[in-house]
């Protein structure tokens, strides 16, 4: 069985999804849509840079800021569609797990219905 991807791949990958239509987006606003924190977002935001997964251009923005937007790179391309492949077999997995578990939960609530009818006639009887 594949092990659950880490957090901070499955921020990278998060990011590089986000970013990958919306580069302009701020960290405020990443941190934002993915649920965790600003610092978390420079954090992993700086991984990628570095791994040359991401370009980073910055600009003015319409109330004078220096804002950035962050661009894929062809490796960032390439490593956010190996990430794919892997979290889809990864939740392919567990989606197979969860329905044999619920199959087990079904059998196992059928079993225990019928017990309690069977002490109920035996109560009335």
């Amino acid at each position: 069985m594949m092990n659950a991807p880490k957090s901070d791949d499955t921020t990278s990958y998060g990011l590089l999804k986000i970013l990958e239509d919306n580069p302009s987006l701020s960290q405020r606003d990443l941190a934002g849509h993915l649920g965790i924190s600003l610092g978390k977002v420079n954090f992993c935001l700086k991984a990628l840079i570095g791994k040359g997964c991401l370009k980073v251009n910055n600009f003015r923005n319409s109330e004078n800021k220096l804002a950035y937007a962050y661009f894929l790179t062809p490796r960032g391309v390439d490593e956010k569609a190996h990430m794919t492949a892997t979290f889809l077999q990864y939740k392919m997995q567990e989606y197979d797990r969860l329905r044999d578990e619920i199959e087990e939960l079904k059998t196992e609530a059928a079993q225990q219905r019928l017990t309690v009818n069977d002490k109920h006639k035996e109560a009335q009887a």
